[in-house]
């Protein structure tokens, strides 16, 4: 009996990507290299390396821009991936990039890093339930979704921005600005905080921010 069931193609899956996903890849690999550069930074103490990461993570919110400016260009070619792939690199970018950050500048006592975990997992909650809601969200006419339901992820980029103002001031490790608690069993740097509100923001349903 002949099997008739079509061949796979070499490197099928990369032919599926488009333009936009190439974007998307871009935002996936910066915040991955980002992260490699703070394992390095905490190896070797050369500030330059975190700069660098500094400036990787802007530039993955450029990607994640232009990924969307370029799918909505390019209706007539819709990418399988697209959204799951957006959501996966969203995750390493502006959720466990800046976790990263956080925890290479001194945020390692134990409230402190249960903090930055409440914001990773909020952010992929957050992804989650975009996804998962986007068709009963989206606009009958245009199938457009009209709003984001709490803070979209990409916002940490302003936590970057500020780590990235405590790094040049030299407000770092233990010079962390209002410094250091022992509560209980474990460590918190109150500067942590703004994880905690950050996620919890993000998984907010009572925030309903106009989707451009």
């Amino acid at each position: 009996m002949t099997d008739r069931r079509p061949k796979p193609r070499h490197l099928s899956m990369l032919r599926s990507y488009t333009v936009a996903d190439a974007f998307t890849i871009g935002n996936a690999a910066c915040g991955t290299i980002a992260i490699f550069l703070c394992l390095d930074y905490l190896s070797t103490g050369v500030r330059q390396l975190l700069w660098l990461a500094f400036v990787l993570l802007p530039l993955a919110l450029v990607c994640d821009v232009l990924d969307g400016f370029v799918a909505r260009m390019q209706r007539h070619r819709q990418s399988v991936l697209g959204a799951d792939l957006d959501s996966l690199a969203d995750v390493i970018s502006f959720g466990v990039a800046p976790a990263v950050l956080g925890y290479t500048l001194g945020l390692r006592g134990g409230w402190d890093m249960l903090l930055l975990t409440y914001f990773v997992v909020c952010g992929v909650s957050r992804l989650a339930r975009f996804n998962a809601t986007a068709a009963s969200s989206s606009d009958a006419g245009t199938g457009k979704v009209a709003y984001f339901e709490g803070t979209p992820i990409p916002t940490s980029v302003i936590i970057v921005g500020i780590l990235a103002f405590a790094f040049y001031a030299g407000r770092v490790d233990g010079n962390l600005w209002f410094g250091a608690y022992q509560l209980g069993p474990a460590m918190l740097h109150p500067i942590a905080l703004m994880y905690g509100l950050s996620g919890s923001a993000m998984i907010s349903a009572t925030i309903r921010i106009p989707k451009p």
